[in-house]
């Protein structure tokens, strides 16, 4: 795909904008856990204040410099950003959004896993930034994490212990819908899809959809989303899977491997970052 740059119009700008909001890449810094002193006497008092802080739910933090490279890359987790896919994949995202609409594929926007919601609300802004008044921006999620393996039916999620991290992956819907809300673009053409993608795809009250993100981690949510939604892609809309290259996410790639075997499907695929992988539906 190849598109003109966009950034220096009043859309591209705006997007940029968001994007490194909704990265906290503008901030140029952030905060994670405060680390123990070495000294055992302030080691203990340090514990002490930290329980005393966290039974009133607060947490010691220290502030840290961001290094912008792994930012973009979206290989560090942000703890106060709306998204930890980065830069890179965000302007994916916005050249795919840019392109179906100049091209006129029909069809909604989807994205399946989305931890704090920050791609979907980049998804709105989109469309709002293009001038699109049709297309809706759904928002699938099982807003508690990810599920346990199922090793019978799934293989390839045998061992994976993703799900235990349902207190870091398992945002609440209110909390989502509250991050939309803090950009100005919860309205009715965002629609949520709560619960487990099993329960929730195979029947979801889509039509058609322009562009399909992936990023469910494991190999039964990545398979069970393709399965109810690829047919749903019109020609010339695109899948953006965001862990396909991720080594700590086999599963994945194994997914999408058998989806395209299964079905034929020989468009190549198209590398976005490290991890990340899209191709467009011919």
């Amino acid at each position: 795909m190849s598109l003109a740059p966009i950034e220096t119009e009043p859309e591209g700008l705006y997007l940029e904008l968001l994007a490194g909001c909704l990265t906290r890449t503008l901030l140029g810094y952030g905060y994670e856990p405060a680390i123990p002193p070495r000294q055992p006497y302030e080691r203990a008092v340090f514990s002490l204040v930290k329980r005393g802080f966290g039974a009133r739910g607060i947490e010691l933090m220290r502030r840290v410099n961001l290094d912008p490279n792994i930012r973009a890359e979206g290989r560090d987790w942000p703890r106060e950003g709306e998204t930890m896919i980065g830069l890179t994949r965000l302007r994916n995202l916005r050249d795919c959004i840019a392109d179906v609409i100049r091209r006129g594929v029909p069809g909604d926007l989807i994205e399946a896993g989305v931890w704090r919601g920050g791609a979907t609300i980049y998804m709105r802004a989109a469309l709002k930034a293009y001038g699109d008044t049709q297309r809706v921006v759904w928002v699938a999620d099982s807003f508690q994490g990810l599920p346990p393996p199922d090793p019978v039916r799934y293989p390839d999620d045998a061992g994976d212990r993703h799900w235990e991290w349902s207190e870091v992956l398992g945002v609440s819907q209110a909390e989502v819908e509250a991050n939309f809300r803090r950009y100005g673009l919860l309205d009715d053409r965002v629609r949520f899809l709560p619960g487990w993608f099993q329960d929730t795809l195979p029947d979801a009250p889509i039509d058609r959809l322009a562009i399909l993100r992936l990023d469910g981690d494991m190999y039964e949510s990545t398979k069970v989303a393709l399965d109810a939604l690829y047919p749903k892609l019109s020609p010339g809309g695109y899948v953006i899977v965001d862990d396909y290259k991720n080594p700590n996410l086999t599963g994945c790639k194994t997914a999408v491997d058998d989806y395209r075997a299964e079905h034929g499907i020989g468009e190549p695929t198209q590398d976005i970052d490290w991890t990340a992988v899209y191709w467009r539906r011919r």
